[in-house]
């Protein structure tokens, strides 16, 4: 009779809930006194539940490289077949709705950036997840997008709650508040969909950390995970019960990965707006130094700040994503609309994407420098017709990294000319230029090469940040 009640009470703080997510508008939205706007923000994909994935060569699970519009590729006759692990009933129809791959392609390809071969299903029950969070501008108000977008089942919340980190898994006294929804503090979220929870009076500092709980009562076994993994953030993860709003977690696993949190928002002054960071795992900051917040969104977040530009910083960076194809999470260009355009109080975007897409292309003709160019095109396109800036980064030198191919080099180059020359985006930003070594042009620079060839370490990251010109942000929009 309780779990009924229980039920019910869910069920009514999901219609008014999923009632607010669904009345949101990408643009700033009003508030009082102001408007809300993303400080915080992750990409997420799916974590199947099916069985662990066996050890796999590198780069295996990804489709096939497509040249863009050209029909799927069939497997030639007797050839053994390289789709990922077949998924659950349940799972695949998750896959489909998102337009995701199969659970074992999920964060496969560690040269590409990618987090290697799904592991060992991960289940709460019963437990409070404490995740930290790191704001960009702050504000006087705040709310929180929890996620089920790749679930398959309802995802129950039996309570959530916000305040100030203090250190560790500790939070700073008396700045916490209870998160509701619709005026509950219990929420059912339906698969597929996200919740906004209601406005909590919490002032949040710029560059402060935030401690989001969320007590999941129910057993999450049955359906796939939404969630980041490769977080550079170390989350907790209690004991049995209902813990949201303690002072500290004593006895708490943890856990590198966000779970079921897509953004937090803030109550802004007006004129204040988001740049969302679109890329992969170059912009989602691998080989950087966790629990730092050295990524390179990071770094721009503190310019800004510096220069009083009440810009928040959106990361939407997935190791290992494509822009033409699945894989590490959804292509970009599946993605774009969620993880970009419907950000709150967005404005400007840029797009650091396609090194993963050459990469695993190998010497292969696809995907071309053409096709990759036409599939930035298509971003273009798709901002512009929501009204937002949208600037292009060059790609960043990858030779000595495991996909790095002369014919890689080659479109690596020419969709670096096209990006610099061709005048379609709304502006240029030269990544490439910043890190690359000038006695060897397609390579990192020793001083910002962490050893993989590939990504920055935090130096790299700073030089990345460096580089944008912060006028691109004082334009009328």
């Amino acid at each position: 009779m309780q779990i009924r009640r229980w039920a019910a009470s869910a069920a009514a703080a999901t219609a008014a809930a999923v009632m607010m997510a669904a009345q949101a508008v990408p643009s700033a939205q009003r508030v009082r006194g102001g408007q809300w706007v993303g400080t915080w923000a992750t990409a997420v994909v799916a974590r199947p539940q099916g069985p662990a994935a066996a050890p796999q060569p590198f780069g295996a699970g990804f489709p096939a490289p497509q040249c863009f519009g050209e029909p799927p590729k069939e497997p030639a006759v007797g050839a053994a077949p390289t789709a990922p692990v077949p998924a659950a009933p349940a799972q695949a129809a998750a896959a489909a709705r998102n337009g995701g791959p199969g659970p074992g392609a999920v964060g496969r390809g560690q040269g590409g950036g990618g987090r290697g071969p799904a592991g060992p299903p991960i289940n709460f029950s019963n437990q409070t997840l404490r995740q930290i969070v790191h704001t960009s501008i702050g504000g006087d108000r705040v709310r929180v997008v929890l996620s089920n977008v790749f679930g398959t089942a309802p995802l129950a919340i039996g309570a959530a709650h916000v305040a100030l980190r203090d250190k560790g898994a500790a939070i700073v006294p008396r700045t916490g508040r209870v998160l509701t929804f619709g005026g509950s503090p219990i929420v059912n979220i339906p698969p597929g969909a996200s919740v906004v929870s209601d406005a909590a009076n919490l002032a949040v500092p710029p560059l402060s950390d935030l401690a989001i709980d969320v007590y999941l009562p129910g057993d999450t076994s049955s359906s796939p995970l939404t969630m980041h993994t490769g977080a550079l953030q170390t989350n907790y993860v209690s004991e049995a019960g209902n813990h949201t709003g303690a002072p500290d977690l004593p006895g708490a696993s943890t856990t590198t990965s966000w779970f079921f949190l897509a953004r937090v928002e803030v109550s802004a002054p007006e004129g204040a707006g988001a740049i969302v960071a679109f890329g992969d795992s170059i912009t989602d900051g691998t080989r950087s130094t966790p629990d730092a917040n050295a990524r390179w969104p990071d770094a721009l977040a503190r310019r800004l700040l510096a220069q009083k530009i009440n810009l928040g910083v959106l990361n939407e960076g997935i190791a290992g994503n494509r822009v033409l194809a699945d894989g590490a999470g959804v292509s970009a260009l599946a993605r774009f609309d969620r993880d970009a355009i419907a950000q709150a109080g967005a404005s400007y975007v840029i797009v650091l994407e396609s090194i993963n897409d050459i990469g695993l292309g190998r010497e292969g003709p696809c995907p071309s420098a053409g096709d990759l160019i036409a599939a930035h095109q298509q971003l273009i396109e798709r901002a512009h017709a929501r009204g937002m800036r949208i600037y292009g980064a060059t790609l960043t030198p990858f030779e000595g990294a495991a996909y790095w191919t002369r014919e890689g080099e080659a479109k690596r180059r020419a969709v670096n000319d096209w990006i610099r020359s061709a005048k379609a985006y709304d502006g240029v930003i030269d990544f490439d230029a910043a890190v690359r070594d000038p006695n060897a042009p397609t390579r990192i620079r020793p001083q910002y090469n962490p050893g993989d060839n590939l990504h920055m370490n935090d130096a790299g990251y700073q030089a990345m940040a460096d580089a944008i010109d912060l006028a691109l942000f004082r334009q009328k929009k």
